[in-house]
């Protein structure tokens, strides 16, 4: 895609939709933004290109909610953490698929597109969740 490719949190949730994490990628410095945004913070420029990038990562933080908003008082609790992918970006998301006593931080976790339906009727974007 070109730099004349609107930016935007939509477009990153359509990219979500064909199963790929895509990124901002900063044409003048080469600094990678995820989620995309709209001027470099390195170097202040605007122009941008879509970039591909990992889906695997190893999880930082994480945290157990047991009070959540109505929304999603349906998955309480659950957890949410955030990963680091190999090139250093980091990605927020709810965790599947292991139990909340054998999360380790620095365990491996992969971004799943497809396995992460949820009943909750807001938001209204693409879904996607993490998985070890």
């Amino acid at each position: 895609m070109s730099s004349q490719q609107h930016f935007s949190i939509d477009q990153f949730y359509q990219f979500l939709l064909q199963g790929k994490l895509m990124a901002g990628k900063c044409l003048k410095c080469g600094k990678i933004h995820l989620p995309p945004r709209l001027m470099c913070d390195e170097c202040y420029s605007t122009q941008f290109d879509w970039t591909q990038i990992s889906n695997k990562g190893k999880l930082l933080t994480y945290t157990v909610i047991h009070i959540g908003s109505t929304q999603f008082q349906n998955l309480v609790p659950y957890v949410v953490g955030i990963i680091e992918i190999d090139n250093g970006l980091k990605i927020p998301g709810i965790i599947h698929g292991v139990a909340q006593e054998q999360l380790k931080i620095g365990m491996s976790l992969f971004v799943d597109f497809d396995g992460c339906t949820m009943s909750q009727v807001w938001p209204q974007w693409a879904r996607y969740c993490l998985k070890p």
